[in-house]
Parts: C-alpha cells; structure tokens; sequence
C-alpha cells in the first residue's frame, strides 16, 4: 500500500511538473526571452522616440499566439523607477495585439483606438476581458504571472503583433512613457528581433489626422510626438471646457 502511495505521488507531482513546464516554456520557442528582451528593449531608446523620457524608462511583455506571457522585464536597472501602473499595461497591450490580430492582418494597439471611442463600433470592447491583477509582480521586481493568461486590453499606442515567416506568434507590449512612445520603442523592437508582419516594420505603423488624414485608424498625438526617428511637431491636445 505504502509503495502504491509513493508511486501515485510521484505521477502526480510528474503531472503537475509538465503542466508547469508547459505553460511557462510552451509555445515560447520562437519569441524574445527575458535577457533578450532587456537587451533590444534598452538599444531601442536613442534619443529619438520622444514623449516624456524618450523611451528610455519602460516595461516590455510577451506573450505567445496562446496569449501565454512568455517574458516580461523593464529596461531600467531598478524597476521601481519605471511607473509601477505601466506593467500591468504593457502585459494587457501584449494580450490586446495578439488577440485582435491575424497572419493576414497586423493590428497594433494603436491602431485600435478610434473604434474603441464612444460613439464607434468597437465603444465597450474594452469591458469584455479584464485584466488579472494576480499576475503582477511586486512594485521593483521583474515577471509575474509567467506561464498564464494574464487578459486584459488596451486600446492606445504600444501594442504590436510578432509574426515568423509571415505566421503571427504572439505580441509585444510596452508601457512607460506617452503611449506615442510607447509604440516607436515595440516598433523597434519587434524590427530589431526581426519579427515584423509581411509589410514590414510600419504594416501597423501609428497615425495622426495632422500628418496622415483623419481616418478609423489614427491615433490623437502625444506630447512631444516623434515617429521613425522624426520630430512631427505634435503635441498632446490641450484641455477644453474645464
């Protein structure tokens, strides 16, 4: 009886250690694990994204096609000077692109915003799949929630999908300046690890009514707004009314 025990107990810590293995390995092989990740998410700030910091105090998450968060880190060496709220949003930014994407269609987050504005198709999507404060990771460490589902969706810059051979894999979400900058450092990143969509590093570029035309697809600026290496002389809207 005793060795019966045993046995059942080791098959059933073997069960629990494969389902371990798999949701935090499976379906990560062909994304950015967390040193690389450090690594293209530090190189991607130059000094030309603009916004608050130039990009250069930021969380990064990634998630596989499962939307499993695969990698998650922050750029700066104490990652309790990076905002603590932005972790959260670059992990619901990495679940929103992937999830609202297709092989044949790259839609970054930014992309998004207007069909989320009240009065818009999409008004309220955003209530459908809430974000799981669970998986967060104290206030100046890196990770959290690794392996899981974390949901959550975000409808402004900073969200882009990751395709290999023209076959999307997951999603790259970054946060921790204006979300205008926000998409220029995922937009780096995602060329730097050489998985962009099939029309390449701008298929799912931002845009702006000022430059671009107003169209479903643009995004309001930000302050300090540059894209692709180029000052557009745009900033934040001011108040109105109050």
């Amino acid at each position: 009886m005793k060795r019966a025990m045993a046995i059942a107990v080791v098959l059933v810590a073997s069960s629990g250690t494969a389902w371990a293995q798999q949701g935090s390995n499976g379906n990560c092989g062909e994304l950015p694990r967390a040193a690389q990740l450090t690594t293209l998410l530090v190189g991607a700030s130059d000094g030309t994204v603009g916004g608050l910091f130039n990009g250069s105090r930021m969380w990064a998450a990634v998630v596989n096609r499962d939307g499993e968060l695969c990698a998650v880190v922050a750029s700066a060496g104490d990652p309790s000077q990076v905002w603590p709220g932005s972790q959260a949003i670059a992990k619901a930014k990495a679940y929103t692109a992937n999830a609202f994407s297709l092989d044949v269609l790259a839609l970054s987050t930014a992309m998004l915003y207007t069909f989320t504005q009240p009065g818009h198709s999409l008004w309220s999507l955003g209530g459908s799949n809430a974000f799981d404060p669970d998986f967060l990771a104290p206030t100046g460490t890196q990770g959290g929630g690794q392996g899981q589902i974390t949901g959550g969706q975000i409808f402004f810059g900073g969200g882009v999908p990751l395709y290999r051979s023209g076959r999307i894999i997951g999603a790259l979400g970054v946060s921790g300046d204006t979300s205008c900058a926000d998409h220029e450092i995922a937009k780096r990143v995602r060329d730097s690890a050489g998985l962009n969509p099939q029309g390449g590093a701008t298929a799912d570029d931002i845009t702006y009514s000022a430059v671009d035309g107003a169209s479903a697809f643009t995004h309001p600026a930000c302050l300090n707004t540059w894209r692709n290496g180029v000052n557009l002389g745009l900033t934040e809207a001011p108040a109105v009314g109050y």
